[in-house]
């Protein structure tokens, strides 16, 4: 269901898209938002950022930077970036200079509560975005700011908290004279906001009817599609009238968390659906009940309770094969108690494990063919494939390909076309990726949570150029502008370029 706000007279949308972005793909000196022009990651062209670096080498300048996961947000030579501080509970955002690395100006807005994120992540997580004279800050703690370019406040538009599993992922993005505001997930009214970004009045908004029960969420950015903004959101992903915000088509998926953010090729889009459910690892955790009872049926009543399973170690995601994913049978015991007795047996084992492998077919990678109306979900699937999804970071379309990186370092390449599985290897790094990979003249840039950023070649084999250590974490996904990249790790923010 979608509302209006009349505001006197309609705003008129003046230079929506027709293509892909509302911004010129070919300036070197802008990466207006998260991931780039549209999100797709992609540099500018004949942009030739370097591909050795290091706390110690190629550094034009570095910054201290408080914590926070927002990527550089670019144009000309100001960056734009957030952080917090949580014990003055303070959000915290930055205008740097491109070429000096020094901070031109810093605002700071305190809240009486930071929004419950997952403990790897933290409230300033949102990429600010920028149409050239102004920039507009999200906090899912506070709502949207809008400063110009000399750090004065033109408006703020506080949003409701809105509630999620993990915390709010999302980042706003502008078009012609919208910023656009993604905010599903459980029950949030409204689920899409359309703000006119000279006044910070609402011009549409997009709701839906609560459901019972309902706690899907989506952590994704919205992207451009001629004249509609698509967000993949839970259980589905769907185009919306830019003018209107009238639901277009939407394209059923069936897993509740909506993570990455899809990428446009031609005429098509491609996204990828994670489900920690499906996942092979995931399910191999959990034999045939019969080995269950073996080993942990004390007393012999072919039924296990809480304390027979307490020290049954399960990985959330088991990819990522750090203690911070480590959980009990015990602690999770509710998932398969579906009778609530307090006793697992051999029926609601088998019934959860048949549960974990049906969203197997539901997550994977997915290429779907853009245009239609309405349920698109029968006809206008192109391709997909199921194994080995990415669970954080968005896919990549570049050069004809599709990559894809995995949690435990694992990249795949697909033909975009036709979905044929190039390769599928080994990056050399494990652990988490949260940063998306990013491109430029003919080479992938790849960031590992653990600080080690891969440098491929592009191609239907994989050609590992370099590899690079920042010693801290990283969860920022980078920018390239003027072949410089720029790099954001937990302490720091660099630019890196070949001196």
């Amino acid at each position: 269901m979608k509302s209006k706000f009349l505001l006197g007279s309609l705003i008129i949308i003046s230079g929506i898209l027709i293509e892909s972005t509302s911004f010129s793909q070919s300036s070197g000196s802008i990466w207006p938002n998260f991931r780039g022009v549209n999100c797709s990651g992609i540099a500018s062209p004949k942009q030739n950022p370097p591909v050795n670096f290091s706390p110690e080498q190629n550094v034009i300048w570095k910054i201290a930077l408080p914590e926070g996961h927002s990527s550089p947000c670019i144009w000309g030579d100001n960056i734009f970036i957030t952080g917090f501080d949580g014990e003055g509970k303070l959000l915290k955002m930055f205008c740097i200079d491109r070429k000096k690395g020094a901070i031109r100006w810093e605002k700071k807005i305190t809240v009486d509560n930071f929004e419950k994120v997952n403990p790897v992540s933290n409230p300033a997580t949102a990429t600010p975005a920028t149409d050239g004279e102004r920039v507009y800050f999200y906090f899912s703690s506070y709502g949207l700011l809008c400063y110009d370019y000399k750090g004065e406040l033109k408006w703020e538009l506080p949003v409701p908290m809105p509630k999620s599993n993990h915390g709010m992922g999302t980042s706003p993005v502008v078009t012609g004279d919208l910023v656009i505001l993604n905010c599903f997930g459980h029950q949030n009214d409204p689920r899409l906001l359309a703000i006119n970004k000279h006044d910070g009045s609402i011009v549409w908004k997009y709701s839906l009817p609560k459901k019972d029960n309902y706690s899907g969420d989506s952590y994704s950015t919205p992207v451009i599609y001629k004249n509609q903004v698509i967000v993949y959101a839970s259980e589905g992903v769907s185009g919306y009238d830019l003018k209107t915000g009238d639901r277009l088509w939407n394209f059923a998926i069936g897993v509740t968390d909506a993570i990455c953010t899809p990428v446009l090729g031609k005429e098509t889009m491609y996204t990828t659906t994670y489900s920690t459910r499906g996942n092979l690892d995931m399910r191999a955790q959990f034999p045939d009940f019969t080995e269950i009872i073996k080993k942990y049926d004390v007393n012999k009543d072919l039924k296990v309770d809480k304390t027979e399973v307490k020290d049954y170690q399960i990985l959330v995601n088991p990819e990522m094969s750090d203690d911070s994913q480590k959980r009990t049978l015990a602690q999770v015991f509710g998932m398969w108690d579906s009778n609530k007795d307090n006793l697992i047996d051999s029926l609601e084992w088998n019934n959860m494990n048949l549960s974990f492998a049906s969203f197997y077919e539901k997550q994977g990678i997915k290429a779907i063919r853009l245009g239609g109306q309405g349920d698109l979900s029968l006809n206008s699937i192109l391709w997909g494939n199921p194994e080995l999804v990415s669970h954080v970071s968005s896919p990549l379309y570049y050069n004809n390909h599709v990559y894809m990186i995995r949690d435990g370092g694992i990249i795949s390449c697909f033909d975009s076309e036709n979905g044929k599985l190039l390769f599928r290897e080994k990056l050399g790094t494990t652990g988490a990726f949260f940063a998306s990979p990013v491109a430029a003249n003919g080479r992938i840039y790849i960031a590992a949570r653990n600080g080690i950023v891969i440098v491929v070649g592009v191609g239907e084999s994989l050609k590992i150029i370099a590899k690079n250590n920042m010693g801290d974490i990283i969860s920022a996904t980078p920018a390239i502008v003027d072949n410089k990249l720029y790099l954001r790790t937990a302490k720091t923010l660099y630019a890196f370029g070949e001196l």
